[in-house]
């Protein structure tokens, strides 16, 4: 791969300080982030990116072997990109669903070698923290080895100032009572007049990164995210990710940084048209050079479609997310091209091994479980 970068260099001049860079482990700035995105070929980029997947993890694509629980698409919020949602003022044409209900879909999995919930849904009033702090007993009561991966920090910011409790109090009680990690979501853009724009009323980007520092000082790990392909542009894209950069530089608490691609169905941005495939590959690729401090870049496959996802695995992309066995609403009701997104290992397996990359079952915080 060296000498694939070394001609690359030759033939690519303008790109020859970044490259060096590549090679040399060394970061990028957010002015030559800017310059990946506007002046890079996606073949440059590919190879770049490529290049730094390949050093760091090799032909190891990982997935895990988990399933989601959304408690309500009911939501006191109005982000303007949301297909999913349905405001508590209509909630007669959402679901809700109770602690007894959830615990019953957590035990249809008894027996099964799945080794993550993933809990996350609308922000429901009724559904306060102590109504979650029980949920998360009772899953941990009946399967203390099943690792609860739950709430954005949409949901927390809302339960905490309902609960009136600190971010540090609120984010103690959901770990003790066997909350182990967080999602990514609700990231959305940090940039606030964007923000200001798609999703007004919800916790700005301030209020997101230091609930996920929070959880960071108190030995949880999480997930971060970018919503891409709506009003923002290259330089909202370098922002977003510096800050991210920036707060994984304090704590080292970020697992995976997850390029999530904004869909068009059924929502008040459907004028916007959906960025290409290219855009997409783009998106990937400079997200591996530039998040250099996150270990792990994921493709998110049910709103990428299968295709797309194995794509991706040769834009910097390393892993896959889960077989999520019981198809998750949020992508397929905004038009993902995954209406029913449910993968059996195996074909996950098949999915990534026909693009010439080695399966890994991980875990959460990415333990191998097994390698195929």
């Amino acid at each position: 791969m060296d000498s694939d970068l070394s001609l690359l260099k030759l033939t690519s001049p303008h790109l020859s300080a970044i490259i060096h860079k590549i090679q040399h482990q060394e970061r990028i700035t957010p002015t030559e982030g800017l310059f990946l995105f506007e002046k890079a070929s996606l073949a440059e980029l590919g190879a770049m990116a490529n290049f730094i997947r390949e050093k760091n993890h090799g032909d190891t694509t990982y997935f895990n072997r988990n399933f989601h629980i959304e408690p309500t698409n009911v939501c006191v919020f109005s982000c303007k990109f949301c297909s999913y949602s349905k405001l508590y003022a209509h909630r007669e044409e959402g679901w809700e669903l109770s602690v007894d209900q959830m615990l019953e879909k957590v035990k249809s999995y008894d027996g099964q070698p799945i080794t993550e919930v993933h809990i996350v849904g609308g922000v429901h009033p009724k559904m306060d923290i102590y109504f979650f702090e029980t949920l998360i007993k009772k899953i941990k009561t009946h399967r203390p080895d099943l690792h609860i991966k739950g709430f954005t920090a949409v949901e927390l910011d809302y339960m905490f100032r309902k609960a009136k409790l600190s971010r540090l109090d609120g984010m103690t009680l959901l770990h003790n009572a066997g909350l182990d990690s967080l999602p990514g979501g609700g990231a959305e853009i940090f940039d606030p007049e964007i923000r200001e724009k798609i999703c007004a009323d919800k916790v700005d980007a301030a209020g997101w990164l230091d609930i996920h520092a929070t959880a960071h000082k108190i030995g949880m790990h999480s997930n971060a995210t970018m919503l891409y392909g709506h009003l923002e542009n290259y330089q909202h894209r370098i922002d977003h990710m510096q800050r991210l950069r920036n707060l994984q530089d304090e704590t080292k608490g970020f697992n995976t940084f997850i390029p999530l691609k904004f869909r068009n169905h059924d929502n008040e941005l459907s004028h916007i048209p959906e960025v290409s495939a290219i855009e997409d590959m783009k998106t990937y690729a400079v997200s591996r050079i530039f998040m250099d401090n996150f270990p792990h870049i994921k493709a998110y496959w049910p709103m990428l479609g299968r295709e797309q996802a194995q794509l991706t695995l040769a834009f910097g992309v390393n892993d896959l997310d889960g077989t999520i066995d019981d198809s998750t609403k949020i992508y397929s009701m905004a038009g993902s091209e995954e209406q029913n997104p449910s993968l059996t290992t195996e074909e996950l397996i098949n999915l990534i091994k026909q693009v010439g990359r080695n399966p890994v079952e991980r875990d959460t915080l990415y333990n191998t479980v097994q390698a195929y």
